[in-house]
């Protein structure tokens, strides 16, 4: 046999003897497996779900789970009704003809028509389970508009409360179509729907948007209330972030909206009470965007929800939902639970002397973490200690002196702002830092080419960039390794500025906004790496937090609340959106208790643990000790309330209820005394308030009991308060009176 030349023929006589070898050997396995028996597969099978849906070409397309029924009416109206013992509730109002969404072009409102016909209905299958799609297109109603819409609603067996909808806009035209906004999920609320006697406003509340310090994120409506809730990208003051849920409930029944995105989309869901007293709400996305033909814009993925309860269900749903989608909450470490106490009572200028000095307060108070606050620093940006008050190596010193006594420390920072000479804040005029002089070209502009500002009036830098990302892991392992803290505080954190920069080539200005979470998730990461029980905490002040940043913390924080109501609310919001086990800071006791002294400064003289201790947060204090100048006397840890400190973190570290079940069970704004409870080592434990200064005389009810009996007791006063009966459906009275706070514990006999 002559030799083959061709390179294209030896690939193939290879090939070929290749295949003979192969021949051989699968005729080798056949022969020798003839004996043993054949290889079951076995076939899964998937059920389909539970989830009814009727399409009427008519109207209405009714999706009916096992709690919950959601229709899509011939308008486009999309309407949630809960149903429960046998009633339908809903705060929809069905009189509304109103589509529940539309686009804005040129000033002019486009809405749609839905093909109720066309509407297919699909098995849904994923990361929420099993469950129900139903597709329907729409056609635009303005004349001579070329714009398809595509409707998908979602409905799953394991979230059976909650449709998620999803909604694009085709150019199915010849020519460009300019997009200004879009509105979707658009309802007009009614507290007639479920009783006919008070206004149709007359609900409560929760607004998830970080606009404005200390405004009530969860409030009861009134004639005026009127809110833009701007989400995603940093708002004016500084602000920005935020939860995208809107909450509105009644004693009986519930409906919240938001989006489901992993990513902190920039739009704005207003909240309004209008002329005729019934409550308006959506979400508006400032798309800007021009549809080439054929092109399709996308709005982010909607939620509507129906519930019983308050604010806690509904950020609940909204949390499982994103977890599901890869939104990944990290179990809190050990140390997060232990009482910390901060040197900020110390104000700007604290010295290692009087961070040092406490020490032994620290130790007979049974307080285990010391937080460096605000100012240790010579620049932002830099973070290099100051000079005049931490001068050569005293700053890790310090911390090393607090290790020896046993006593973690932790580290206030803000990441991502930057002095560049501009502005300044109440501690100093800011200079040009280092990182702004040798990295001009990290910073976020604005469409005006300048420096884009964030909180405290500083420049801020782009967390896209991967340099960004690397140095802020630089600076962790210097805080963390090098200087030997354990955690950081991280304060002030809200968003960043949308970036215009065009050094950064973004396909879009939210890249900056969308990556912010980016920096916090290598902090967190870096940290836990070096100290797996370290503790990092963000503070996202007098506002509710960012999901940006949210999955990247060991513990939250209540952010400055305004009085010991702001800290109840918030610590509840935290356990919905981090699960009922989550470390929450109560923040400073001192907090708890304000009066306002005019130009926005508070004089903070709280001491209200109960609040805390009750909620299942964790207990915190910036008290002076030795009490010193006459400008700390507010916050010196007097021989008076020594003794009052000591009871109540004694109380803490003994009950750790922190750690313990948080429950719903008791409805915010219609439960009356406003009532927690949590369930620890077999036991309940519960907490009744009243307004500060007011008290309550009568009954008050255990909820979440077994049937059975229990021994209650006052366990802040050690009184023994009998026994109660649990009936049937796990709830006892207790006749009882008090003023301002109760804490319960309920042991089983």
């Amino acid at each position: 046999m002559k030799p083959v030349r061709s390179g294209r023929w030896t690939i193939l006589a290879n090939l070929s003897s290749y295949a003979a070898v192969v021949a051989l050997a699968v005729t080798a396995c056949l022969m020798l497996s003839c004996s043993k028996p054949p290889v079951q597969t076995k076939t899964v099978y998937s059920p389909p779900s539970d989830i009814k849906v009727e399409v009427h070409a008519g109207g209405p397309v009714v999706v009916t789970t096992k709690t919950a029924e959601f229709q899509l009416l011939p308008s486009g109206s999309l309407q949630a009704t809960l149903l429960k013992d046998g009633k339908r509730l809903t705060l929809d109002d069905t009189g509304s003809s109103a589509a529940s969404d539309e686009i804005t072009r040129a000033g002019q409102h486009v809405q749609f028509t839905p093909d109720l016909a066309q509407a297919k209905t699909l098995e849904a299958t994923g990361k929420l389970g099993r469950g129900k799609r139903v597709v329907i297109p729409a056609h635009s109603m303005a004349p001579g508009s070329a714009i398809d819409r595509e409707l998908v609603i979602e409905a799953y067996d394991d979230f059976p409360n909650i449709a998620l909808v999803s909604v694009a806009y085709k150019n199915a035209g010849a020519a460009d179509v300019a997009i200004d906004r879009v509105q979707i999920q658009q309802h007009r609320f009614s507290a007639k729907q479920v009783d006919a006697k008070p206004p149709a406003y007359d609900m409560w509340s929760f607004q998830g948007s970080s606009y404005d310090w200390g405004q009530n994120d969860v409030q009861k409506l009134t004639r005026t209330s009127s809110q833009p809730n701007l989400m995603g990208e940093e708002v004016k003051g500084g602000y920005g972030g935020g939860i995208p849920v809107i909450a509105f409930w009644t004693a009986s029944v519930g409906e919240a909206i938001g989006h489901v995105e992993t990513l902190p989309w920039t739009l704005s869901m207003p909240v309004k009470v209008e002329s005729d007293g019934t409550v308006t709400a959506g979400i508006t996305i400032p798309a800007n965007t021009v549809l080439k033909p054929g092109e399709t814009y996308s709005a982010p993925r909607s939620f509507v929800a129906v519930y019983s309860g308050d604010f806690y269900e509904p950020l609940r749903m909204w949390s499982s939902v994103l977890q599901k989608e890869g939104w990944e909450i990290p179990k809190p470490s050990s140390e997060a639970y232990n009482v910390s106490w901060c040197g900020w009572g110390y104000e700007f200028n604290v010295t290692p002397a009087q961070m040092l000095g406490t020490v032994p307060k620290l130790k007979e108070l049974g307080i285990k973490w010391a937080t460096l606050d605000d100012r240790w620093f010579n620049t932002y940006g830099d973070w290099d200690p100051r000079a005049d008050t931490f001068p050569g190596d005293s700053i890790k010193r310090m911390v090393d002196d607090f290790h020896k006594q046993g006593i973690l420390a932790q580290l206030w920072w803000l990441p991502l702002g930057v002095e560049d000479g501009q502005g300044k804040w109440e501690s100093h005029k800011y200079v040009v830092s280092k990182v702004a002089k040798e990295h001009p070209d990290w910073f976020i502009l604005d469409k005006n080419g300048k420096h884009a500002r964030m909180t405290r009036d500083l420049a801020a830098l782009d967390p896209s960039l991967p340099e960004v990302q690397a140095y802020y892991k630089q600076l962790t392992e210097k805080f963390i390794r090098d200087w030997g803290f354990d955690g950081s505080k991280l304060d002030n954190i809200y968003s960043v500025p949308a970036c215009y920069n065009p050094a950064h080539h973004h396909k879009s200005p939210q890249e900056s906004v969308n990556a912010m979470g980016e920096v916090y998730k290598i902090i967190f990461q870096t940290t836990r790496g070096i100290k797996p029980e370290s503790v990092t905490q963000a503070c996202p002040c007098g506002t509710p937090p960012s999901l940006a940043w949210l999955p990247f913390i060991d513990q939250a924080v209540t952010a400055d609340p305004v009085g010991a109501v702001q800290v109840r609310r918030r610590i509840k919001m935290y356990k919905a959106l981090l699960g009922p086990e989550s470390a929450v800071y109560g923040d400073h006791v001192e907090l708890s208790s304000m009066t306002p002294l005019g130009h926005g400064n508070w004089s903070e003289h709280g001491s209200d643990f109960a609040s805390t201790l009750g909620a299942g947060g964790v207990l915190g204090t910036k008290f002076v000790w030795p009490e010193t100048a006459p400008k700390f006397k507010a916050v010196a840890l007097t021989g008076e309330k020594e003794s009052h400190w000591k009871k109540w973190i004694a109380l803490y570290n003994e009950k750790m209820l922190s750690k313990g079940d948080f429950l719903d069970l008791y409805v915010y704004g219609y439960d009356v005394p406003e009532a927690y409870a949590i369930e620890k080592d077999g036991k309940m434990y519960y907490a009744f308030f009243t307004p500060e200064g007011t008290s309550f005389n009568g009954d008050v009810e255990l909820r979440g009991l077994k049937p059975g009996t229990y021994d209650v007791s006052d366990y802040v006063e050690g009184k023994d308060l009998g026994t109660v009966q649990a009936d049937s459906g796990g709830a006892a009275k207790l006749k009882t009176e008090f003023k301002e706070h109760l804490l319960l514990e309920a042991s089983p006999q």
